[in-house]
C-alpha cells in the first residue's frame, strides 16, 4: 500500500478527538521531510508496479493498496458486528488469547497496526489495570491494620493504573480510526491511548520506540507483507516482541470442508444483508485463502530479523498466533 501523504495523531481534548500536527511534539514520530506534516516518512525503497492478488483477483500493486481501502472505508461502521456475526463471537476469545501471550506489564509501550476499532488497544489498557487492580487488593490484604477510612484513601488515590504502559493505535484507514475513537469516548477510554493515520510498510515512528508491536487480522491485507515484518522488527525495541493474530491453514480435514462451505457461501451472504456488501467480505474470505500457512509465515518472520519465532494454532488452525522477539 503506498504510504499516505500525511500522519494524523488524533489526541483527545475536552470537545472530542482532533487532529494535531507536528507541533504536539509526541517522542517516538518522525515527520517525512523537515518542517512537514507529522508521520509519514518519505519511501526508503522504490515499490516497483509488479501484479500481486487481491483476493482471487490479480491486480498491479498499486491498485491493490487502494482497493483495500475502498473495502475498510466501505465495512468500517459495520466491522465490529460482523467479526461478531461471521466469527460467533469466537474472534473475542482470539483476541484475549493474544493479551495473554503478550502478558503486557506495567509501563509497556505497545504499538497496534492495522488496529483501527480499538479492540487489542481496550483489551491491553483492560489488562494492565486488572493488574494494578490486583496488586492493590494485595497491599490492602497485607495491611491488616489500615483504618476503613485508610483503605477507601488508597483505593481513590490518584495513583497511575496503567503504570506508565500506553498504547498507539496505528491504521491506514480513516473511517476504522473514526470508529475506533468514537468507542473509545463511549467506553471511557482517555489515559494511555493514542492514534496515529499510518502504513504499516512505512511506519511513521523512529527505530527502537515499541516494547512490543501487535497486529490482530491485518498484516494480510498489506501489499508487502516482507516490508511490514521488516518495520515492526525496526521499531522495536531490543528485547521487544512481535505478536501477530492472523487466519491461516486450517488443519483438520473434515472442519476445512464446513470452513470452506461456510466461507463462500454464508459469509459473503452475511454482508450483503448486514453491512449491505457483498464483494467485501467475498474479497476478504478470498484473502484469507491467499495468506502464507503457519510454517511458511513463519520463516517470512525470521527472515525479517526475529529469533525466537513461534506459532500457536487455534479453532483447528482458522487462525494461529505468531511470535518473535528483536534479540
Amino acid at each position: 500500500m503506498a504510504a499516505p501523504s500525511s500522519c494524523l495523531l488524533w489526541n483527545y481534548c475536552g470537545r472530542g478527538w482532533s487532529p494535531a500536527m507536528l507541533f504536539c511534539r509526541l517522542p517516538g514520530l518522525r515527520s517525512s521531510w523537515p518542517g512537514g506534516p507529522l508521520g509519514a516518512r518519505l519511501l526508503s525503497h522504490e515499490k516497483q508496479s509488479t501484479e500481486t492478488h487481491f483476493g482471487f483477483e490479480t491486480v498491479s500493486e498499486e491498485e491493490k493498496g487502494g482497493k483495500v481501502y475502498h473495502v475498510f472505508e466501505s465495512v468500517a461502521k459495520k466491522y465490529d458486528v460482523m467479526n461478531d456475526m461471521m466469527s460467533l463471537g469466537i474472534h473475542r476469545v482470539w483476541k484475549d488469547l493474544l493479551l495473554r501471550k503478550m502478558h503486557p506489564f506495567p509501563g509497556t509501550q505497545l504499538l497496534d497496526v492495522a488496529g483501527g476499532t480499538g479492540d487489542i488497544a481496550f483489551r491491553f489498557l483492560n489488562y494492565i489495570q486488572a493488574q494494578h487492580q490486583r496488586k492493590q487488593k494485595r497491599q490492602l490484604r497485607a495491611q491488616q491494620t489500615l483504618s476503613w477510612e485508610e483503605i477507601a484513601k488508597k483505593y481513590h488515590s490518584e495513583e497511575d493504573s496503567l503504570g506508565g504502559s500506553h498504547v498507539m493505535v496505528c491504521d491506514i484507514n480513516k473511517e476504522m480510526l473514526k470508529v475506533g475513537k468514537q468507542k473509545a469516548r463511549a467506553q471511557g477510554y482517555k489515559a494511555g491511548l493514542a492514534w496515529v493515520l499510518g502504513d504499516a510498510e512505512e511506519l511513521p515512528f523512529g527505530d527502537d520506540k515499541f516494547d512490543v508491536y501487535s497486529i490482530a487480522f491485518g498484516i494480510r491485507n498489506v501489499t508487502h507483507i516482507d516490508l511490514a515484518l521488516q518495520e515492526a522488527h525496526r521499531v522495536l525495541k531490543p528485547g521487544g516482541r512481535f505478536l501477530c493474530l492472523e487466519f491461516s491453514q486450517v488443519n483438520n480435514p473434515l472442519v476445512s470442508r464446513l470452513y470452506d462451505l461456510y466461507s463462500f457461501q454464508v459469509i459473503p451472504v452475511m454482508g450483503e444483508v448486514i453491512a449491505g456488501d457483498w464483494k467485501s467480505y467475498q474479497y476478504l474470505v478470498e484473502s484469507i485463502r491467499r495468506f502464507p500457512p503457519q510454517e511458511e509465515f513463519k520463516e517470512m518472520i525470521e527472515d525479517a530479523g526475529f529469533q525466537k519465532v513461534t506459532y500457536e494454532s487455534l479453532t483447528s488452525g482458522i487462525v494461529a498466533i505468531h511470535s518473535g522477539f528483536k534479540l
